[in-house]
């Protein structure tokens, strides 16, 4: 399962646990390519992880606040904190070791 975040419940969300954040657009063809893959994942690590996405055009300030510059960005956060961020297309697997 994948969380829509979104200026409300971001903080709430990364507070807790490992979560994964993809920021993506509608209109990017790597965002879109990713989809599936995000998805999947949200599968893969429920009840361990949780997955979510951020829609860069409807939380422009959001996406400013956290400096992104490019999408997709996909930021990890531990309990609140990030400990990875790295962005464009990624297979599973590589996702998974991050």
């Amino acid at each position: 399962m994948v969380v829509e975040l979104n200026t409300e419940n971001f903080n709430e969300t990364i507070s807790t646990g490992l979560v994964l954040v993809d920021i993506w657009a509608q209109w990017c063809g790597p965002c879109k390519i990713m989809l599936p893959t995000v998805d999947q994942l949200g599968v893969d690590f429920e009840g361990r992880a949780t997955i979510c996405k951020l829609d860069a055009d409807s939380n422009s300030e959001s996406v400013k606040e956290l400096g992104v510059r490019s999408i997709p960005t996909f930021i990890v956060y531990k309990d609140g904190e990030e400990v990875n961020r790295f962005n464009g297309v990624k297979s599973k697997q590589e996702i998974t070791k991050l």
